[in-house]
Order: structure tokens, then sequence, then C-alpha cells
């Protein structure tokens, strides 16, 4: 498949003193190493607000992060910024691109996704594309499938989206409780349409014949599990 444009998708650009220290005591993944990687920014409880993608442009920091949240993430990171000399605000001209398939740029969640990169916000919107690809290997991502969830619960320890060992970051504490005791009770889960429970819904997509549910770990059939999670 060529490559298409992510037109759900926003770019928000960090910029100023110190933008990694700043970030990183914020959300749940280590952002003064290597990038990209997938974090989320929770609330004090724990539940998530909004999950990205943070990637390095030179001394600042960009966010791939959901088009329709994008001025709400602004706004939030803005909160924790007080007086520092920090510039935090979408970048227009950058979209997010996407290829399935093997390269250099995979997906920082699971290499399966395929290729994901940042570039000049140009070429053929793909968003249906990438939503069956990602919804075939059971990853779930963005407010409407994620939203208010316990990190944990949203397969973050199996896809990359949280260090351990960082140090403290908004909603920390209860995300690491939760790992010591290994205390993940429910997930989120791809299912058919057909066997979605309503009460447990999320999110459905009818052309696809899929719903993102929230179930209790008994409840998941063998058969639901993605292949990241089989071995949990």
């Amino acid at each position: 498949m060529s490559a298409i444009l992510l037109t759900s998708r926003a770019v928000i650009r960090l910029s100023g003193e110190d933008v990694r220290g700043f970030l990183n005591g914020l959300v749940t993944n280590d952002v003064s190493g290597p990038l990209p990687v997938w974090a989320a920014l929770l609330t004090p409880q724990g539940k998530v607000l909004f999950d990205f993608d943070v990637w390095a442009d030179g001394d600042d920091l960009l966010l791939d992060c959901e088009a329709d949240q994008a001025e709400a993430l602004v706004k939030r990171l803005s909160m924790y910024r007080l007086r520092r000399p920090i510039t935090i605000t979408t970048d227009p001209a950058l979209g997010v691109h996407w290829q399935s398939g093997q390269g250099s740029s995979p997906d920082p969640r699971l290499a399966a996704l395929g290729q994901r990169w940042l570039a000049n916000r140009d070429g053929m919107a793909g968003d249906q594309a990438w939503l069956a690809h990602r919804l075939s290997l059971g990853v779930c991502e963005g407010a409407a499938e994620l939203g208010d969830l316990l990190w944990l619960e949203c397969n973050a320890a199996e896809l990359n989206g949280v260090s351990f060992t960082k140090g403290c970051y908004v909603g920390q504490e209860n995300t690491a409780r939760m790992n010591w005791r290994a205390k993940v009770n429910r997930r989120v889960v791809v299912v058919p349409l057909a066997e979605s429970r309503p009460e447990r819904q999320r999110a459905a997509y009818p052309e696809l014949g899929l719903a993102v549910d929230h179930l209790r770990i008994e409840d998941i059939r063998p058969e639901w599990l993605p292949a990241f999670l089989q071995s949990v």
C-alpha cells in the first residue's frame, strides 16, 4: 500500500526551554530518550485524558494526536506550563503519514501496525484503511475508545505506552500500583459487532462489523485476544 495522510490526526509542537523535562514529568512514557514513543496524559487518578505519539524535531517535541482533541490537549498542557518559557501550539504544516508493511519507521506501539512518520501535510487521505488495519490487530486508541479508562486497562504496558522506571508523572501512583499488584481486571478489546455488549461498548464501527468493548478479563473470549495479549 502506498503512503497515506491521516487527516484525523494533528501535530502539536512544544518548543522552548527543556521541553523534554517538562513533558517527561507529565506523561506516562519516558520522552528523555529515543523517540518516538506512545504515551498518555492522565488524570491524577490515573485515567486517560489523551493518548499520542511523541516525536523529536531538533530540540522541539511533536505530539501526533487526534485532530478533534488537539486544542483541548494544547490547553491542558498549557495549564501545567505555568511560567516556563515554553510554546505549545498546533503545527498545521505537518501531517501524520502511514503505510502498511515493514520499514525504517515502525509504529512505536507495535511493528505490525506499519510505518508512521511526520511530514508536510499533503497526500491522499486514507483514514479508513488505517482504522481497519489498526482494529484488525486489536489496537485501540483515542478518546472514544480509551478516554476515562485506567491506562493499563488500555493495554498500555503491552503496547509500550508506559515506563515503570522513569519517575513521577500525573497519575503515576495508581498506574504503578496496578502494575506491581498485577491488578488489571479489565481490558479494552476489539470484538465482532454482533457480539458486542452494549453496556460495555466504547465504540462501534458498523462498516467493519467491529466494536471496542471494555470487558472484565474473565469475559474476554480467547479468540478476541490479539497476538500481543496472548502471552499475558
